[in-house]
């Protein structure tokens, strides 16, 4: 009975196993053969294409997927592209490694562009900076979804600020840093900036944009540039040196810190005139020797702009590099939370800027009242 009763049982394990392996082989040829025959839908774009060659540039392999084209030449947009272009439903993004002949300088830069399904028109545009040791691939949360919303997103790459500075031992790291946190690098930002929005308006989107919705944007470093680039001013040797670019018409400044070697903050802001956002935490601290910033610094800055359309939000907990595409720091809820609710202050404080939109700030303010600070947590007309 035993040697029967195992016979049996044997059996059954075999034909167990035949029919589990009979049903998988079964289901990958079924997916071979459904992946081999299947044709593309007639709105998909082709899986690739050669970017044209353009002032000397070699022609670089990039890739498209969309479903919803658009009424844009985006091939005579990337021309001289090196990195190509990738379309989804969202966003459609493509990479420029321009060279401002008359500094010697490269400004490499990313584009984020609504996918629609009609021709664009009146697109406005926000330029974007990034703090030290970024790079134009650095903070596309935020650029993919400003895209989604209608916005397009210029991520402007500093090549004195190249993310290389932050490799090494500690030591070396901070003598990199240091000497990146120059007032020749803080010049050359604000023309990197400028530069790049010269590229971008005599290109095939120029007769998509609205020149009087063009912000600019920035997390630490990048939001001084940012700051120089909308009216801030410093004096040196006796002579004052303005970088004011006017076709900017608002700025959005996370983690600002105070201008370095500026006894005078208000005499620095005085002559910025343009709709300003400030983002901080109470746990923002920059601490690099020579270096050292906190949240209250970020509120001088706030205070210290004349304009009186101006937003000021401070989250509680949470660290500098939180800003940044970093997931973890801060805490991964806290992280999430505020990258997403950055996300829609941006959003609702351009509705503000330019639409006259008060009902957005203040309901964003009801619904992210949790990760807000209790000492100061908005500062602004719609919610006084």
């Amino acid at each position: 009975m035993f040697l029967l009763e195992w016979a049996c049982n044997m059996g059954l394990s075999f034909l167990y196993v035949l029919i589990t392996v009979t049903l998988l082989v079964s289901g990958s040829l079924a997916r071979i053969w459904a992946s081999s025959t299947r044709r593309p839908k007639p709105e998909e774009w082709p899986p690739a294409f050669e970017v044209p060659p353009s002032k000397g540039v070699k022609a670089a392999p990039g890739h498209a997927r969309s479903r919803a084209p658009i009424d844009l030449d985006l091939r005579a947009l990337a021309e001289g592209a090196t990195g190509g272009l990738v379309r989804d439903q969202t966003f459609t993004t493509i990479d420029f490694d321009w060279i401002d002949a008359g500094r010697d300088r490269g400004v490499p830069a990313r584009l984020h562009l609504p996918s629609a399904p009609k021709p664009l028109a009146g697109l406005p545009l926000i330029v974007f900076s990034h703090g030290l040791g970024g790079s134009r691939t650095d903070y596309q949360y935020l650029g993919r979804f400003w895209a989604s919303r209608g916005w397009a997103c210029l991520h402007v790459q500093h090549v004195g600020s190249d993310r290389r500075l932050l490799f090494g031992n500690p030591m070396t790291v901070v003598r990199r840093l240091l000497a990146s946190v120059t007032e020749r690098e803080a010049l050359d930002r604000v023309a990197d900036l400028r530069f790049a929005l010269d590229e971008i308006r005599s290109s095939a989107l120029a007769g998509f944009l609205d020149d009087a919705r063009i912000v600019v944007a920035g997390h630490s470093f990048g939001a001084n540039t940012a700051l120089l680039a909308v009216g801030a001013t410093v004096s040196r040797y006796r002579n004052t040196v303005v970088t004011h670019d006017e076709r900017f018409k608002a700025a959005l400044l996370i983690s600002a810190p105070q201008f370095y070697g500026e006894a005078d903050l208000a005499a620095v802001l005085a002559s910025v005139r343009v709709p300003t956002l400030h983002v901080t935490s109470t746990g923002d601290v920059i601490d690099i020797p020579g270096f050292v910033s906190s949240a209250h610094d970020r509120l001088a800055v706030y205070e210290s702009v004349p304009d009186g359309r101006k937003t000021f939000v401070t989250y509680e907990g949470g660290t500098h590099s939180m800003f940044s595409d970093l997931k973890f720091t801060g805490g991964r809820r806290l992280n999430r939370q505020v990258k997403t609710a950055t996300q829609e202050l941006s959003i609702a404080f351009l509705s503000q800027a330019f639409e006259h939109d008060d009902f957005s700030i203040a309901r964003w303010t009801r619904r992210w009242s949790g990760v807000l600070s209790s000492n100061s947590p908005v500062r602004n007309s719609a919610v006084a």
